[in-house]
């Protein structure tokens, strides 16, 4: 097995995980779009190295190898996904596939010179935090956006990165991290309704995009400006 395969499975059990419960290999298959016999396969031979533990017919979570093998390709990624976007202009939506295929092949030389080139980046490009050197993962106290109630108002922190199609979606309307917002209705059959402070445009949401958006609550007392997540 390659090291990228590996590394790819080890990161997708680390995203998919909930503590220590285990990841069942149906779960790991759909994130994949690999058949669950591949999963079981490739499970078995990452125990044999010592990066999975499984548990039968319940699945496979991370040993302490393997998480720090899944934190530092997370770091990998997320560097390069911001620089890609600040030094080469790419924009947010075309980034995360560049990503997944570079991740992999970097030293941790190159590693080291992309943090300084950036300035030691705290988020890439859609607000998620990049791990650290040592490969401390910050926390991060976020909400997805379809949890909130109406009149509440609320800072945009994080978005996910793997639908381009949502990705432009959300930039062109204005959302993106560091924005503010109020939610102003949630229908029944499925849609958040917010207003931007930037342009004070009226979007709405299905909840199924609105969950990609990560959330924070904003501070009454602090400027707009303040809210807004720098690298």
């Amino acid at each position: 097995m390659s090291s990228a395969k590996a590394e790819d499975y080890i990161k997708a059990v680390y995203q998919l995980g909930d503590g220590d419960e285990p990841v069942a290999p149906s779960t790991i298959a759909e994130a994949l779009g690999v058949t669950t016999p591949t999963v079981t396969a490739t499970m078995k031979r990452l125990a044999d190295q010592g990066l999975v533990e499984r548990e039968e017919y319940k699945g496979s979570h991370l040993t302490e190898d393997g998480e720090l093998l899944a934190v530092e390709t997370i770091r990998h990624h997320r560097l390069l996904e911001l620089f890609l976007t600040e030094q080469l202009n790419y924009d947010w939506s075309e980034v995360h596939d560049e990503a997944d295929r570079l991740e992999h092949h970097i030293s941790e030389k190159l590693e080291t010179e992309l943090a300084a080139a950036l300035d030691e980046p705290t988020v890439d490009p859609h607000g998620s935090p990049i791990p650290t050197a040592d490969l401390a993962t910050p926390e991060g106290d976020h909400t997805p956006l379809c949890e909130y109630d109406e009149g509440e108002v609320v800072i945009v922190a994080e978005v996910a990165d793997r639908d381009a199609a949502v990705l432009e979606y959300l930039a062109d309307a204005g959302i993106t991290p560091g924005t503010r917002v109020e939610i102003t209705e949630i229908a029944p059959f499925g849609m958040v309704t917010v207003v931007t402070d930037e342009n004070e445009e009226t979007i709405s949401l299905p909840e199924d995009t609105a969950a990609t958006v990560r959330v924070r609550e904003a501070s009454p007392d602090q400027p707009d400006n303040g809210d807004v997540l720098v690298g």
